[in-house]
């Protein structure tokens, strides 16, 4: 079996979307910039596809000070109409208004936890959850760490953090190994597993 037949079937054959599943999809990320980045995108993705949001990414990282969430947690009215104002993102008032509202939580999620990664991390004990899904019908939408973790961003005060999103979120960082077993990244991905925090 060839490498690209062995892909994830999800990602279809757009050249960003296979470097996305190739080097990205599952990885386990622990840097809080990249974190707070991925919260974002995957809340701003909320009734679109994945792809439009990946070919916005660049986009979002000039708009947004490139996911910096203290010069997020600092924007005002004048920033959302920029935001609004700019083509190069998704110029959803809700999900503008929730992604600074988000930064302002993922402050306080720092100053209590020490690190977003820290408290994010630990709805998976720390180590990344290792699936042998078979075929993508199999694979959830979420689970029950998705749904705490969803549950306890809410009661944080943060928005588009619902189970489904936060289910992504932890497939896009590396939280679980959601690669099916044919897939050729699967092994490599099921490699790092390394805790990222003893």
């Amino acid at each position: 079996m060839s490498r690209t037949d062995s892909r994830c079937a999800w990602c279809g054959s757009d050249p960003l979307y296979l470097a996305y599943h190739d080097l990205e999809w599952g990885v386990p990320v622990h840097d809080d910039v990249r974190l707070f980045e991925f919260l974002i995108l995957e809340g701003a993705q909320a009734g679109l596809s994945w792809l439009t949001i990946l070919n916005k990414r660049e986009n979002y990282r000039k708009a947004f000070d490139g996911f910096d969430a203290g010069k997020v947690a600092r924007y005002d009215d004048r920033d959302v109409a920029r935001l609004l104002a700019d083509p190069g993102i998704v110029r959803n008032r809700l999900k503008i208004e929730a992604a600074i509202r988000n930064a302002r939580s993922v402050l306080a999620i720092r100053d209590a936890h020490g690190s977003l990664a820290g408290f994010l991390w630990g709805f998976v004990d720390g180590r990344p959850v290792q699936n042998r899904w078979r075929t993508l019908q199999e694979i959830p939408a979420s689970t029950p760490q998705s749904e705490r973790m969803s549950k306890e961003l809410r009661r944080l005060g943060c928005n588009f953090v619902g189970s489904t999103i936060c289910y992504a979120f932890m497939q896009a960082t590396g939280m679980v190994n959601d690669h099916v077993v044919d897939c050729f990244r699967h092994d490599q991905v099921r490699q790092m597993t390394t805790p990222a925090f003893e």
